[in-house]
């Protein structure tokens, strides 16, 4: 079980964060890590500019399950978490999905940074965060109905294109 833990970092939508400090909660992902190495994992992620803005930079305290910190920081910093660890595996369950559209670009970046060379296994309902895999599975009443990239989902005209048609109607994105 152990072994499985030290291979697996995990980010949900319900990120918990101890009553301590910036710092230490990201620490989490790898107690053993220095200040230095915590902080370039921050900067990795491109969080370090918004950890220094915090009123004690990473000396701020979180306050309970990170109650001091708007939804997208806890978000943040939960991801930052996970680079720190370095796991091989990253399972993100809905990342964004507390997010608004400026944070979600932000936090998307961080993603990006995190998930660089690993396997990723992502839960979405937000379309957008996925259209980059490799290998995309649709669930349809806990049945795979579709799977493949999303060029190939939007060309099969099935489920997944009934649910892009339907994104993208709602951001106003026309699609050709």
């Amino acid at each position: 079980y152990e072994d499985y833990v030290k291979r697996i970092a995990y980010v949900s939508q319900d990120n918990y964060l101890f009553n301590t400090t910036v710092m230490e909660n990201i620490r989490m992902g790898r107690k053993s890590a220095t200040d230095s190495e915590v902080i370039e994992a921050a900067k990795s992620c491109g969080c370090h500019e918004f950890i220094e803005s915090l009123e004690n930079g990473y000396n701020t305290v979180t306050g309970d399950s990170g109650g001091h910190l708007s939804g997208g920081e806890r978000q943040r910093i939960s991801i930052v978490r996970a680079m720190l660890k370095d796991a091989p595996v990253v399972i993100l369950d809905e990342a964004t999905a507390y997010s608004d559209p400026d944070n979600e670009a932000i936090i998307q970046e961080s993603i990006d940074a995190l998930i660089k060379d690993k396997t990723v296994i992502m839960i979405a309902h937000r379309l957008s965060t996925i259209v980059k895999a490799n290998k995309i599975i649709v669930v349809d009443n806990g049945n795979i109905v579709e799977e493949g990239s999303h060029e190939k989902l939007l060309e099969l005209n099935g489920r997944y294109r009934e649910m892009w048609d339907v994104y993208t109607e709602s951001k106003g994105i026309e699609v050709i």
